[in-house]
């Protein structure tokens, strides 16, 4: 038995027992697999709120990962092309990694290149911005490339 205020010892569990209750504390098994299994004497709703919190001050720390997709087309016009880029800069800016993606209809798939040259080309634009995760990669009808967002 271990805890604040008492002797670390072996005791049987009556006396476990009597001694939590003189403190009007609680006897929490701890680890039951140990031999013998170790117990502690604390206030269990304290002990609950302090496991809780942790828990939640864990989970506002953790970073949460972000993936925004933008898709164009193999032949996109200059204009379509720098509002889709103004996107993209606005999503990095915010943290969030942006998937690109050129989507080939009906034949366009022929022209594979012209594909991976706008991806390429949004890469060059956004170089200052983010840096390519994931090159161009072609599944399906559908050629993708991941930016993450420079720190």
């Amino acid at each position: 038995m271990v805890g604040e205020n008492i002797q670390t010892g072996i005791y049987n569990i009556r006396e476990a027992l009597r001694i939590a209750e003189e403190l009007e504390l609680d006897l929490v098994e701890i680890s039951p697999t140990a031999n013998p299994p170790v117990c502690k004497v604390v206030d269990y709703k304290k002990f609950l709120y302090e496991k809780k919190k942790k828990q939640k001050e864990i989970k506002a720390n953790s970073a949460k990962i972000v993936i925004k997709e933008i898709r164009l087309s193999p032949n996109i016009d200059d204009h379509d092309f720098n509002f889709k880029l103004k996107h993209a800069i606005k999503f990095l800016e915010e943290g969030a990694k942006v998937k690109v993606d050129v989507f080939f209809k009906g034949r366009s798939i022929i022209y594979k290149e012209q594909g991976e040259y706008v991806l390429l080309k949004f890469a060059a634009d956004l170089e200052e911005f983010g840096k390519v995760e994931q090159l161009p990669k072609l599944e399906g009808k559908r050629m993708m490339m991941v930016i993450a967002p420079k720190k």
